[in-house]
């Protein structure tokens, strides 16, 4: 595997898990009208472009990263939804 791979899946890694903390915040205080709404829905908008950029690349870590982190955005929306 090349440096520059290690590289792109160590980010992807980051940036991904780092909503898992707000999830599970969310969830347990069944609290979320801090939340921006409009931030959350252009954020989720602009991870599905660059989830579609991975793909017509067939950049794996592009692809795996932001599927994840698009499941985590809708999922911090829903519990917006929910709980805000």
């Amino acid at each position: 595997m090349e440096i520059s791979a290690i590289y792109g899946y160590l980010a992807a890694f980051c940036t991904t898990v780092s909503f898992i903390p707000q999830i599970f915040k969310i969830i347990k205080e069944k609290e979320a009208k801090d939340i921006s709404t409009g931030m959350y829905l252009i954020f989720t908008f602009g991870i599905l472009m660059w989830l579609v950029y991975g793909i017509l690349l067939n950049e794996l870590p592009i692809i795996i990263a932001n599927s994840f982190t698009l499941a985590f955005a809708c999922t911090i929306l829903i519990l917006k939804y929910k709980f805000g």
